[in-house]
């Protein structure tokens, strides 16, 4: 129990710092320098940059779910859940969930060229997060809330690349009024998709 509690110490330290100085900035030596540990005492938990690596994108995953997705499921289905997981996202953006802005926004940035394991564990983390945008919105179609001739797939892509572009925006330029930019952007379109009677903001 104490080494998995130790492991994932080390872990949250190091998708911090991935966050702000990238998967590729994230070596043993590095963390091993922020946690005042020796390199072996590292090693012993990954032992290699790639497996630490692979575990960050993880634990960096669970953070995800649980401060963005999850607490939109206590939304009502349909259109209110669809709005609050919009919401959440730009909300622990916000809130500096990752000190660095989106992980998985930067971590698809910097690997998008790169093949490999690293690479190929963010895509999939993205395909979930996507697929789980889709899944809302086809919730929200099935709750008569949205137009039937609404395209999951196609309105997902919208709203995950606005969520890019307030975080690219936010972060990058330094943007203040990123997120309140893609807030607004973001409930044009909902309402634009929405179905008489659901296109009042909530």
């Amino acid at each position: 129990m104490k080494g998995a509690r130790t492991r994932q110490s080390i872990l949250e330290r190091a998708v911090d710092l991935a966050s702000t100085d990238g998967l590729e900035g994230l070596t043993i030596g590095r963390l091993a320098e922020e946690l005042s540990m020796s390199k072996s005492g590292l090693f012993a938990h990954f032992g290699s940059k790639e497996e630490l690596q692979l575990a960050a994108i993880e634990a960096a995953r669970e953070r995800y779910i649980t401060e963005v997705f999850r607490p939109a499921l206590g939304a009502e289905r349909g259109y209110p859940r669809l709005q609050a997981i919009c919401r959440g996202w730009l909300d622990y953006v916000r809130r500096g969930v990752f000190p660095g802005g989106c992980f998985f926004a930067a971590a698809s940035f910097e690997f998008d060229g790169r093949p490999g394991p690293v690479r190929d564990a963010i895509v999939a983390t993205m395909d979930t997060w996507i697929g789980a945008l889709e899944k809302a919105i086809l919730m929200a179609k099935d709750e008569g809330h949205l137009r039937s001739d609404v395209d999951p797939a196609l309105l997902a892509f919208e709203l995950n690349s606005l969520f890019f572009g307030a975080n690219f925006a936010f972060h990058l330029r330094g943007d203040q009024q990123a997120l309140a930019k893609a807030e607004a952007a973001i409930d044009i379109r909902l309402r634009g998709v929405a179905k008489k009677g659901r296109r009042k903001v909530a």
